[in-house]
């Protein structure tokens, strides 16, 4: 089955009205309880492509298309759905802001832990930087979603009516940029530079990895230091806001890294004096001062939705924000520019190419090839492309699907189950003091691999150039979303919404019976169904763009098109001007499909070499048909 995002988009807000709205209230929660990262995720379902696909836009009543309008119909009347959006959003705030008006970004039941009790009260308010990533994007939905309503609340009939409407909706807007700069400030004091000796055992794991031609370790941090020289000059010049304190970048005999920790990190600076009591600003932070993978392509997917053109484009931003969002910008660049370029160090085989990827702690996972993978498509993104980076890239893409059994049979004790479910276990390094009640270390499980293939697939094909290359990853795309369907929900309450894992993932021998649900419940996640639609709205991205053209259709596309205006050229010299028989009707027709082809001819050649094409069997007709009368006359 062919990915169509329309129609998918539509089956699963049919299936999250079904299952979160009842007796006309928002039910929150889902099989990991509620807390400020799922809920968050489940709105998005609603509100990321209401305000990323134009054709989904829900802000104006009077344009809904029929099928939309039918799929919302459980929300009422057109012109409720606006304001019932606004409600929807004004509880999630009121869930998530605390007593004292703080915003609250804790993850709650994300968090687990081995200590027989679970996470301690203090723990489960930790803040992760997936809440201030996820709340970043439904910050930034919910003002694009906002400034478009009040544009038609404008236009309401009567003046009391635009009143209250505007009201509600500035009560909310400003409820909700408190929330953005609280979640932009989090994710700057999450940032961390680590140093790391080369002789230590960190130093160690990560010159194996990075040395992929068996070279001596010294010659490897020579080659390295000189790889990575702007990337060091730039975070020790520029990254002055909140940078990490025990960071040695001026020695260029250290190693470092650098990217996004689980949260606010150990000893971060405060911001009290660039902004003033804003949230989170001297709030302590727990964090290990290292860098995560998952966490470094979380904030990076946040900080990417804050700095689109659209983003720029509405002015959703005050000055504070403008100036939160341009130190995120830079610390993002420069992440994505030192993964990068590690994923693609030496003249030989890349590092990335090396599955699993081994991180500087020692830990290993095809998942952390999938993160590292995911950078590198975003740093091609944001840079010109080379046909052999997206080629080897494709290959990687591949073996990620074959080692994660999306494209392959899974076995007996198979590993690969472990990427699905449970997922990767992270372990939140300082989440474990006396200050926070255990000195158990909280453990954090990621579980979106497929999701992730996914998405970065689609963003790799939307950047080739090459028609095999594309052709190659949009066929991968389409195995993943065939996997992923199979594992949606056939039945019960989440019906058509994720995750059904057991399904796919358990291998069942003749004469068994076939798992129905994953781990016992039908409670969808929010985490993985969230995921499937920000890939859906990225392949509705991908399919808006021209198709490749291809230089071999384009000249024989010209070829033919020469050859036809010439025959057609030669059929007009016999006319005459008084001539109104169906010939010249028929050579009048042929003369508008040229003209077409010819418009078309760069950006669709395979469109306009089908129009010559037709053109020149037409004129074959007509020459065809003067012989035959000449015969029988």
């Amino acid at each position: 089955m062919r990915i169509q995002p329309r129609r998918q988009i539509l089956n699963i807000w049919s299936s999250l009205l079904a299952a979160c709205y009842r007796d006309d209230k928002w039910q929150w929660g889902g099989r990991d309880g509620s807390n400020s990262i799922s809920d968050a995720e489940q709105l998005l379902c609603l509100l990321y492509p209401a305000t990323e696909i134009p054709s989904f836009a829900l802000d104006d009543p009077d344009t809904i298309p029929d099928d939309i309008a039918e799929v919302l119909r459980p929300l009422g009347r057109m012109r409720q759905v606006g304001i019932k959006l606004v409600d929807i959003l004004d509880d999630y705030l009121d869930r998530y802001t605390k007593a004292d008006g703080r915003p609250d970004f804790s993850a709650g039941s994300y968090l687990r832990s081995t200590a027989p009790g679970g996470p301690t009260d203090e723990q489960r308010e930790l803040d992760v930087v997936d809440s201030y990533s996820m709340s970043l994007t439904l910050c930034l939905a919910a003002l694009k979603y906002l400034r478009a309503l009040r544009f038609w609340a404008s236009s309401r009939p009567t003046q009391n009516e635009r009143n209250k409407l505007d009201n509600r909706i500035s009560d909310v807007e400003d409820r909700i940029k408190v929330r953005l700069t609280a979640a932009m400030i989090g994710l700057v004091r999450s940032f961390v530079v680590q140093s790391v000796d080369p002789d230590s055992e960190t130093g160690r794991a990560m010159l194996t990895m990075f040395n992929q031609t068996g070279a001596e370790p010294d010659a490897v941090l020579a080659g390295v230091a000189q790889r990575l020289e702007r990337v060091r000059v730039r975070l020790r010049r520029d990254v002055t806001l909140n940078a990490t304190p025990d960071a040695d970048l001026e020695d260029e005999g250290l190693l470092f890294e650098c990217g996004w920790s689980w949260g606010i990190v150990t000893d971060a600076a405060g911001l009290e004096e660039e902004f003033g009591a804003a949230p989170i600003a001297t709030d302590e932070g727990y964090a290990a001062p290292r860098p995560y993978l998952y966490f470094t392509v979380t904030a990076l997917d946040g900080i990417n939705d804050l700095t689109s053109a659209r983003t720029r484009e509405l002015d959703l931003l005050d000055p504070q924000q403008r100036r939160l969002a341009e130190a995120l910008q830079l610390r993002g660049d420069l992440a994505q520019r030192y993964w990068s370029a590690m994923a693609r160090y030496g003249g030989g085989r890349w590092p990335l190419e090396d599955i699993p990827w081994r991180t500087s702690d020692g830990e290993e996972s095809d998942y952390f090839s999938l993160c590292v993978s995911a950078v590198l498509i975003q740093d091609l993104i944001n840079r010109e492309a080379s046909d052999d980076d997206l080629t080897r890239a494709t290959l990687i893409f591949d073996e990620l699907a074959r080692r994660g059994r999306i494209i392959r049979r899974l076995t007996e004790e198979d590993y690969a189950r472990e990427l699905h479910i449970p997922g990767v276990r992270l372990s939140l390094v300082g989440s474990g003091t006396a200050e926070l009640g255990d000195d158990m270390v909280l453990n954090w499980r990621v579980s979106d691999y497929a999701p992730v293939l996914l998405k970065r697939t689609l963003q790799a094909a939307q950047l080739s150039g090459t028609l095999t290359t594309r052709d190659r990853l949009l066929e991968l795309a389409q195995a993943t979303m065939d996997h992923l369907e199979l594992r949606a929900f056939t039945r019960g309450p989440a019906r058509g919404l994720w995750d059904d894992a057991d399904r796919v993932f358990t291998v069942v021998r003749p004469g068994q019976v076939e798992p129905q649900t994953s781990n016992g419940t039908q409670q969808p996640s929010w985490y993985l169904t969230e995921r499937i639609v920000e890939c859906l709205v990225a392949a509705d991205s991908s399919f808006r763009q021209p198709p490749l053209r291809s230089a071999t259709s384009a000249v024989r596309s010209l070829e033919l098109l020469n050859e036809a205006e010439h025959l057609l050229n030669q059929r007009f010299l016999s006319l005459s001007e008084e001539d109104n028989t169906p010939n010249r009707t028929a050579l009048e027709n042929v003369e508008k499909q040229l003209q077409r082809a010819r418009k078309l001819i760069d950006e669709r050649p395979g469109t306009a070499h089908s129009l010559c094409a037709e053109a020149l069997r037409s004129l074959d007709e007509l020459d065809f048909a003067s012989l035959d009368a000449m015969r029988s006359e």
